[in-house]
């Protein structure tokens, strides 16, 4: 299984555009060594030839450009993606259906609560059936054991896992998800039986979770704020990262704390926001998560299990 980190930042990116803490103005003034970042997204593929992209981003354009895995075709158009899969209905991982529309149809697989706030509260897959009808809306049971296949990718199984995290703010689900609202994935490669978890939002560990952990080859964790009230203590927000879903890295219940438990995966960070000092390659903060045997993504990250 082959792995393309397309964007490794959190909503917004890296640096924000209207953002002015420390961390964004460093990169801005080029007084620290951060490297800039797109908005949360991957691609998996089992030949290097198919892809099928985790979380459409707003910076997709952006990302396929800078892939050439992703952007070469045979023809005139076309592109190397086959099919979508959108882990929830938050705005930075579904905007980019929106620019994917010259390359329709396209198969999009996504949970039946997902498929219903993208009709509605957000209607993105109404709007694009006017261009070549739209989206191949698949829905997926997240009570299935069996997962679900791709058929470009065919040696890959898709495992959807539930994930304690929240609904998005424009949602009438906001504070009081359903299951469904937000999930994980777990990928597994048929003939190596090689396999990913993938979960770019995390509000609790929740023993499915804890269970694909430990079955896994590789993570890819949630590593958008280092403290809780980060965005509090910057002047940037009002609510706790708990609040919107997300698991701080430090602290004894954070991230860091929860992937020691586990030996066996290569262990990666994904959907770090601008505030977060990981971001920092001279921070302690960073230190502290290569120490932990962790590792930061950062876009155009390849990784092959």
């Amino acid at each position: 299984m082959q792995i393309v980190v397309l964007g490794s930042a959190a909503g917004g990116g890296f640096p924000q555009w209207n953002c002015h803490c420390r961390m964004c103005q460093s990169v801005r003034n080029g007084t620290s060594r951060a490297e800039p970042r797109t908005q949360s997204s991957i691609a998996v593929s089992d030949d290097g030839e198919h892809w099928v992209v985790i979380n459409a981003s707003p910076d997709i354009r952006q990302q396929i450009n800078a892939s050439p895995q992703l952007a070469k075709a045979d023809g005139a158009r076309g592109s190397a993606i086959s099919a979508v899969v959108v882990t929830d209905a938050q705005i930075d991982h579904t905007t980019g259906l929106l620019i994917l529309r010259e390359g329709l149809p396209l198969e999009l697989y996504c949970t039946p609560e997902v498929a219903e706030e993208l009709s509605t509260s957000y209607p993105i897959l109404s709007m694009m059936k006017h261009w070549e009808g739209g989206y191949q809306t698949c829905t997926v049971d997240i009570h299935s054991q069996e997962g679900w296949q791709i058929p470009s990718v065919p040696n890959l199984e898709f495992h959807p896992i539930s994930l304690s995290s929240n609904a998005p703010p424009f949602s009438p689900y906001r504070n009081r998800p359903r299951p469904g609202d937000n999930i994980g994935l777990k990928i597994v490669d048929t003939r190596t039986g090689a396999t990913l978890f993938y979960a770019p939002g995390l509000g609790a560990p929740e023993d499915a979770v804890l269970a694909a952990m430990r079955d896994a080859d590789c993570v890819m964790m949630d590593g958008t704020l280092w403290t809780d009230d980060e965005m509090i203590r910057e002047g940037l927000g009002t609510s706790l990262g708990s609040e919107m879903g997300h698991l701080s890295v430090s602290g004894d219940d954070g991230m860091l704390a929860l992937m020691e438990d586990f030996t066996k995966p290569r262990k990666v960070l994904i959907h770090i926001n601008n505030t977060n000092p990981i971001l920092d390659p001279d921070s302690p903060q960073h230190q502290a998560v290569l120490d932990a045997g962790v590792e930061i993504a950062f876009d155009g990250m390849t990784i092959e299990i």
